[in-house]
């Protein structure tokens, strides 16, 4: 499903403009967090010493309010930088696990070529030796251990090229499932996240 997604035209154009777009974002995230922490500690400081001073009660008020605002600020600055890094995170398992999917799937296809191939090989190779053993001249016996030999030298061949693409298909097997385990790490500590999230609200 995300493969199919992924493969929209639309979002191809915008993964054009994706890094950029993420980049202006975090630092848009980023100097709004460093203001909110700025204005929180500035407002703290101003509330100890309205405190210490005892002044009249509306100006205590009102620099509650503004601490208050700046608290609120960084809480949702940082919980909204947090997540959009938890977003990029995701968005990027999701598409390695597409293209490590596609590309097993392409793989998958070339090992069951590769054994088919082999079978008929093989098939021949057998039919070959039983007309050897029923005929007896000289002459064809030769050429036929000469096809013989070209015969072993191919499926030696097709062993081979069946051998590695069985390693490159377990790689690749080996490969999505690592990128599973993260891409499922990262949901749990997205739902974590979530449940810090509903019991600070």
């Amino acid at each position: 499903r995300w493969q199919k997604i992924f493969m929209i035209p639309l979002w191809s154009k915008m993964a054009v403009f994706w890094n950029k777009m993420f980049l202006t974002i975090i630092v848009l995230l980023i100097v709004l967090f460093l203001d909110a922490v700025r204005e929180v500690r500035k407002y703290s400081s101003v509330h100890v010493n309205e405190k210490a001073a005892n002044v009249n009660s509306s100006a205590f008020d009102h620099i509650q309010m503004k601490l208050f605002r700046s608290q609120r600020n960084l809480y949702l600055s940082g919980f909204s930088l947090f997540l959009w890094l938890v977003l990029r995170r995701t968005v990027t398992l999701l598409t390695q696990l597409a293209k490590e999917m596609t590309s097993h799937a392409a793989l998958e296809t070339q090992v069951n070529d590769a054994t088919e191939a082999a079978k008929k090989y093989m098939a021949e190779n057998e039919r070959l030796q039983e007309a050897l053993c029923g005929k007896g001249s000289g002459k064809k016996k030769e050429s036929a251990e000469g096809t013989e030999e070209k015969l072993k030298e191919e499926i030696e061949h097709l062993k081979a090229e069946l051998q590695k693409t069985s390693a490159a298909f377990q790689k690749a097997k080996n490969e999505v499932a690592a990128v599973k385990k993260q891409s499922e790490g990262v949901r749990r500590e997205y739902d974590n996240l979530m449940k810090d999230y509903e019991r600070l609200q």
